[in-house]
C-alpha cells in the first residue's frame, strides 16, 4: 500500500478531476464524459468517486467530488483508498501538493500483524511541488501512526528507545539513554517512580542532531508505554487505548523526522521519558511525596496523572539549556477530549508571537490546533499541605488547563515554551485517516519552523 510520486508526464497517468458541487461544465470534458457524469448521477457531491470510461471502456479519467468546499486539501485522501490503482496526475487540484498528501495520508494502512486492503498507486505530480517535502510529510505521519497502532507487548520502553535509534541512525543523529535505577544516580527520580513497578525499566532516551552552533529547538514527548493508572487503577474501558499512551513521544519523533529529513537551520533536541505505569509491591502511591530533578517537590494526589511527572523531569532536563524553542507533546488529559473533542488538540503558550505563527501554519497545512489559556488563578488548585504543588487538583476542573500549570512549574530559561495536550487517535474515520493512531500538529509546526530558522 503505497503511492509512488512521479513526474508529471508519467507515462500512463490518467487524469483526475476534482469537481465541486454542481460545477461539472467547468472542467473541460468532453461530450461523452459529460453523458456519462448525467447518467450515473454525478454533480460533484463531496467525497464520491466516479471512473470515467473511455474507447473500448477501459477506464480513461476519474472525477472526485469536493462538493461545497473551497479547498480540495485533505479531503482528498478518500481517494488513497478508492481510485483503482495505476498511475493517475491530478489535472486539476488548485492545491496539488496538500491533495497529494491527502491522498498519500489516506493510502496507509497498518499491516504488522496481518494483511490489510488496501492498493499500490502512482501520482503524477506538477511541477513546483516540492516531492521531498511530500514524502518527509506522509512517512512522518505514517512513521507515529504505526508506534502508536502498535500493542504494548511490542512498543514498551525499550522498542521505544530502538524506534528512536532507528530514525538517528536515518539521520545520522546521536542517542544516548538512561535507563533503570542509573535514573536515580543522574537525577531523574520521577520518571524512576513512575516506571519502576514495570517488568522494563523506565529510562530517559535523548536524540540530538544539527550544527550545536544553531538555534536550539527541543522537543519532549511523553513516552507511556501503557497506564494501568497505577494503584488508581484505570476501569477495563479506560484501559483499553492505553498503548496510544506514548503518542506524544511518537509525534515528537515525527516531528524530529521531518525537520532532519528538511535539514533545518536548527541543533534538535529530542527527549523522550519512556515508562509503563504498572502496578506491583513497589509502585509509587497516592500521598507519597516525590523529589524531581528542578527541586520541586510533588505531593501525589492521583498515580493516573503520571505523564506530567515524566514530563516535569524532562522538562527541567531540556530547560537547562535554555533552548531558543521548547516543545512538549502528551496525550495528557482527558479534559481537552471533553473540551475540544479527539480532533483538535489544544496548547499552551505565554508566547503570543508563537501561537500567531502556529495558528496561521495550521491553517496552511490542514493541521488544527487550538490555543487554551495558561490561566495563572487555577494555579493554586495544585497546592498541597506538605509540598511545593500536588500533581493533580481536588476540584476536577479545567484538567486541561492546570495540567499545563503544573508542567509550566518546571521551566523557566526557555526562550519560548509551549505544551500541547493531543489525542493521537482517530475514533472515527476521516478521508485522509483511517481508525487508529494518528499525527497531530506536527506539519503545522514544522511548517512554522521551515518559516522561522530556514534550511541549512
Amino acid at each position: 500500500m503505497t503511492v509512488e510520486l512521479v513526474d508529471e508526464d508519467g507515462a500512463g497517468a490518467l487524469p483526475l478531476y476534482f469537481v465541486g458541487k454542481d460545477r461539472l461544465a467547468e472542467i473541460g470534458l468532453d461530450a461523452a464524459a459529460l453523458e456519462w457524469a448525467a447518467a450515473n448521477g454525478f454533480s460533484g457531491e463531496a467525497g464520491r468517486l466516479l471512473p470515467v470510461p473511455g474507447p473500448g471502456g477501459a477506464i480513461s479519467a476519474a472525477l472526485f467530488g469536493t462538493g461545497d468546499e473551497a479547498r480540495t486539501g485533505l479531503a482528498a485522501g478518500a481517494l488513497g483508498r478508492s481510485l483503482p490503482q495505476g498511475a493517475w496526475k491530478l489535472a486539476n487540484a488548485g492545491e496539488p501538493a496538500q491533495a497529494a498528501l491527502g491522498i498519500m495520508l489516506g493510502n496507509y494502512v497498518f499491516t504488522r500483524y496481518g494483511k490489510k486492503p488496501g492498493r499500490d498507486l502512482r501520482l503524477a505530480l506538477p511541477a513546483g511541488v516540492d516531492r521531498d517535502r511530500l514524502r518527509a510529510a506522509a512517512d512522518a505521519v505514517r512513521l507515529v501512526r504505526d508506534l502508536v497502532n502498535t500493542p504494548t507487548a511490542d512498543m514498551g520502553p525499550a522498542a521505544l528507545e530502538e524506534a528512536v535509534r532507528r530514525l538517528a541512525g536515518t539521520h545520522g543523529a546521536s542517542v544516548s539513554s538512561i535507563a533503570g535505577d542509573d535514573l536515580l544516580a543522574a537525577n531523574f527520580p520521577m520518571i524512576h517512580a513512575v516506571g519502576r513497578a514495570s517488568a522494563e525499566a523506565p529510562r530517559l532516551i535523548d536524540m540530538g542532531w544539527g550544527d550545536p552552533g544553531a538555534p536550539k529547538v527541543t522537543l519532549v514527548g511523553k513516552g507511556v508505554c501503557f497506564d494501568t493508572g497505577g494503584l488508581d487503577i484505570k476501569p477495563s474501558s479506560g484501559m483499553l487505548l492505553m498503548k496510544k499512551d506514548m503518542g506524544g513521544a511518537a509525534n515528537v519523533l515525527g516531528l524530529a523526522s521531518m525537520i532532519m529529513a528538511a535539514k533545518l537551520a536548527v541543533r534538535l533536541r529530542v527527549l523522550v521519558p519512556a515508562v509503563e505505569n504498572s502496578i506491583a509491591g513497589n509502585a509509587f502511591r497516592p500521598g507519597d511525596v516525590l523529589a524531581s530533578r528542578k527541586g520541586i517537590t510533588v505531593e501525589i494526589g492521583n498515580t493516573d496523572a503520571e505523564g506530567r511527572l515524566v514530563l516535569g523531569d524532562a522538562l527541567a532536563l531540556a530547560d537547562e539549556e535554555a533552548p531558543d524553542l521548547l516543545i512538549d507533546m502528551a496525550t495528557l488529559t482527558g479534559a481537552a477530549r471533553v473540551a475540544l473533542g479527539p480532533d483538535l488538540p489544544p496548547f499552551y503558550t505565554d508566547d503570543d508571537g508563537f501561537a500567531d505563527e502556529l495558528a496561521r501554519s495550521a491553517e496552511a497545512v490542514e493541521d488544527p490546533v487550538w490555543r487554551m489559556p495558561l490561566w495563572k488563578p487555577y494555579e493554586a488548585r495544585l497546592a498541597s499541605k506538605i509540598a511545593d504543588t500536588n500533581n493533580v487538583t481536588t476540584d476536577g476542573f479545567a484538567g486541561s488547563v492546570t495540567a499545563a500549570l503544573f508542567l509550566k512549574k518546571f521551566v523557566d530559561r526557555a526562550r519560548s515554551w509551549a505544551h500541547f495536550d493531543i489525542f493521537a487517535w482517530v475514533p472515527v474515520e476521516k478521508p485522509h485517516a483511517p481508525v487508529g493512531g494518528e499525527a497531530q500538529a506536527i506539519r503545522a509546526l514544522e511548517h512554522l519552523l521551515d518559516r522561522r530558522y530556514g534550511r541549512a
